[in-house]
């Protein structure tokens, strides 16, 4: 039987099996927007028991915990669903996936380096994320060389992502505002933006403890 016809570009892109998204783009924005807040205002009014916990400091485990899920669960699905343009039940994941592929095909088409980067953050930077909410909340010693580090890999694995859709030269966008600029500038801009900041940051941390302790000697 032969596939239906796909809404990516470029549009010669060969999806066989392909079924088309039963959620319309405002479910599963919408219901990605609702869980992201109901997850941040949770982190926020649960790290108020920590009393010795500043304003950022919090917000900085909102931040960790939303983009571990994000990653463990969004981008882990990706990962490890090939096949996902091929469901015809409506489920939300798929259909997320489906849904994003307008902003950029390269997830439908399970480019090898799209695969490789998301697979990287879905298993390694996820947990490590969860870790370093974990780590700010108990004061732990490494959280700012964990925030560090698991920064430097959100901005890589973001770096790697525009800049080689760029170097290809390709379609992989379908037109319109809302799939080239929200899709996949805003959406992948906020790992680019928020990362380096949170990076600075622990940088600046990591900086004044080592002085310290050097004047000390």
């Amino acid at each position: 039987m032969a596939s239906q016809q796909h809404p990516y570009y470029p549009q010669t892109l060969q999806l066989p099996g392909y079924v088309p998204g039963s959620l319309s783009q405002a479910c599963i924005v919408g219901v990605y927007a609702a869980a992201s807040i109901i997850v941040v205002s949770f982190v926020w009014f649960f790290s108020k028991k920590y009393s010795y916990l500043s304003r950022v400091e919090r917000m900085l485990m909102c931040w960790w915990v939303f983009t571990g899920l994000t990653h463990m669960i969004l981008e882990g699905y990706f990962v490890f669903t090939p096949d996902f343009y091929k469901k015809s039940q409506p489920i939300y994941l798929a259909e997320v996936w489906k849904e994003y592929s307008k902003g950029d095909s390269r997830y439908a088409a399970r480019d090898p380096t799209i695969v490789g980067v998301e697979g990287i953050t879905a298993v390694v930077e996820g947990p490590a994320s969860l870790l370093a909410a974990y780590a700010i909340a108990s004061k732990k010693p490494y959280q700012h060389t964990l925030q560090l580090a698991v920064s430097l890999g959100q901005l890589y694995g973001d770096l790697i992502y525009f800049a080689t859709v760029f170097l290809q030269d390709k379609e992989f966008a379908a037109p319109g505002f809302l799939y080239f600029w929200f899709y996949f500038i805003f959406m992948n801009g906020i790992w680019i933006v928020i990362p380096a900041i949170i990076g600075v940051r622990s940088w600046r941390k990591i900086t004044e403890i080592v002085d310290g302790k050097r004047k000390k000697l």
